[in-house]
């Protein structure tokens, strides 16, 4: 996010030199938008870091007994809990759950396509919900959309991509497990190819020692908190200073966790959309090469600048919300950086099996691409 935020700045900074500073500044910046964001970054770091989303992961694995049943529930769990947690965590949470549970069932080989899945889910299961990911609570909340239009729009988006990812991983060959999860015990010191030994899934790093179920408490009520500053039922004004004073006091470790970089990239292009829009020339050129256009222009865009600052750019220029939150949601397929909570999986992987990056950025461009061209056909036609 680092580049972003110097080319976001970068623009600013060019910007302002055609529109010298002034207090018409403070108007381009959406307050509400960055609170909710550090509202919501910050409970679901505080919930991350208690490690519930993993220790439920566990849970639900304990009765599989094949390699197609694990690769679905891995996948799925992105695409279902990106959702709620935003499509960044669920890949910062799963992908390293699954390249363990992966390496422990003998199923390395599969690394690749089930990794590459599970960031494709990610990304589309965070399209469902103004939560689900930065672009989208930018985009609901500046066109004040209901929440029942937001999800109205995007659920057969949704609903189509599920059916795909099913269908592209449910294809995959049948290998049985014996056991999976057997929690206590000790793994043995390796296992067969087709991993038909008992598994146990061990402690995610960085994760808590199970406990202190009164902060998980906690965090729910303050995500259930900010979910009614979603909806307008809460002020934000009352939300962020909640948050900020609850958390310094509980678990003040989890403000150093908190994308503070994706904050000041927001105010960066917030500046320069604000600049540029009171330039006439540049403002009336942009409207009509975008206009009538607006999902493929947005879409494209998401393929270089990424979907984040692509719907924060082009929010500047169309008032077409819902063609601009379709294309900027299905853009983030394609190109490693075309969303990117996909260079979170990237990361995991090249950390770990620095030999597979080649392979991992072809099989990933590959399946992007094919996924884009279904949903983005899908969405054109409609």
């Amino acid at each position: 996010m680092n580049v972003i935020l110097i080319a976001a700045w970068a623009l600013a900074l060019i910007s302002a030199f055609f529109v010298p500073p002034d207090t018409a500044y403070f108007d381009y910046i959406d307050f509400r938008t960055l609170g909710l964001l550090f509202c919501l970054m910050t409970v679901m770091a505080g919930l991350n870091r208690l490690g519930l989303f993993a220790r439920a992961a566990r849970r639900m694995l304990q009765s599989v007994r094949d390699s197609r049943s694990l690769e679905l529930i891995l996948v799925f769990l992105c695409f279902v809990s990106s959702m709620f947690i935003t499509n960044d965590v669920a890949l910062l949470t799963f992908v390293p759950f699954a390249l363990q549970v992966l390496k422990l069932a003998g199923l390395e080989r599969r690394l690749i396509p089930v990794v590459v899945m599970q960031t494709v889910a990610a990304n589309l299961g965070s399209m469902l919900t103004p939560v689900g990911n930065p672009q989208n609570l930018y985009l609901y909340s500046t066109s004040g959309m209901g929440v029942g239009q937001f999800l109205g729009l995007m659920l057969p988006y949704t609903l189509l991509s599920a059916v795909l990812i099913f269908l592209f991983t449910a294809v995959q060959k049948k290998i049985p497990l014996k056991s999976l999860l057997v929690e206590g015990e000790q793994p043995p010191e390796s296992f067969p190819a087709q991993g038909k030994q008992p598994l146990e899934v061990l402690p995610m790093q960085h994760e808590q020692p199970l406990g202190s179920p009164w902060k998980a408490a906690v965090y729910g009520v303050l995500f259930l908190l900010c979910l009614g500053c979603v909806v307008r039922l809460i002020p934000v004004w009352v939300m962020v200073p909640l948050t900020f004073s609850v958390v310094l006091i509980m678990d003040r470790k989890t403000l150093k966790h908190v994308d503070y970089s994706l904050l000041l990239t927001f105010v960066g292009f917030f500046i320069f959309i604000g600049n540029m829009g009171r330039v006439e020339a540049f403002h009336s050129f942009l409207k009509r090469v975008i206009g009538g256009h607006e999902i493929l222009t947005a879409a494209l865009s998401s393929q270089v600048l990424s979907n984040v600052p692509a719907a924060l750019l082009l929010s500047g220029f169309t008032e077409e919300w819902e063609a601009l939150i379709l294309g900027t949601n299905i853009g983030g397929l394609g190109t490693l950086i075309a969303s990117m909570a996909s260079l979170i999986s990237y990361r995991c992987v090249a950390a770990a099996y620095p030999e597979k990056r080649g392979r991992y950025l072809g099989y990933f461009t590959g399946v992007n691409a094919a996924f884009l061209l279904v949903l983005l056909g899908a969405a054109l036609a409609l």
